[in-house]
């Protein structure tokens, strides 16, 4: 079994000619780390933000702020738009090929099928718009003899004297 040698001892260090000695710059390091960490990094200011300010909005990337109806008109112009190219091209190609190209007809029928989508998108709105407008139907259900009087009442006003007076009465 082989043996490890001894540690050996450790011999105090001994400053040389004008270098502080181990203790002194330890503590010196421990100072300057003390005096770090009691320098604030950072602030928190707590007063309150203005819910209005004087700077200008700032526009954002992507389409602009709208209302809900003009999104919905928006996206219903872009879908017409979009399903109207290919029958406009079609035809187009159509007229151009045969030899019949007229630009007042080309124009025509490019123009037909938009039209079409308009017209027809605003005739479902105004159906929802009467719909909306009916009167509920009111569904009444009875058992037994059951009168009903649906005579309205009216009101006899007259009116008299020097300093007008009137009296509503109802009828007898």
């Amino acid at each position: 079994m082989t043996t490890l040698p001894e540690p050996r001892a450790r011999q105090p260090h001994a400053p040389q000619a004008g270098q502080p000695d181990l203790d002194t710059q330890a503590q010196q390091l421990l100072n300057a780390v003390n005096e770090a960490l009691a320098t604030p990094t950072r602030y928190r200011d707590e007063t309150p933000v203005p819910t209005v300010g004087t700077a200008p909005p700032v526009p954002q990337p992507g389409r602009p702020p709208m209302s809900q109806k003009a999104t919905d008109a928006s996206a219903l112009m872009l879908s017409g738009g979009l399903a109207s190219l290919p029958i406009g091209a079609a035809a187009t190609g159509i007229l151009w090929a045969s030899g019949n190209a007229d630009p007042v007809v080309i124009a025509i029928i490019c123009a037909a099928p938009t039209t079409l989508i308009l017209a027809l998108s605003r005739l479902m709105r105004r159906t929802k718009e009467t719909v909306a407008a009916a009167p509920p139907v009111i569904h009444k259900h009875y058992n037994g003899a059951v009168y009903q009087d649906n005579r309205q009442n009216h009101v006899d006003t007259r009116t008299s004297g020097l300093i007008a007076h009137t009296r509503n009465e109802l009828p007898r």
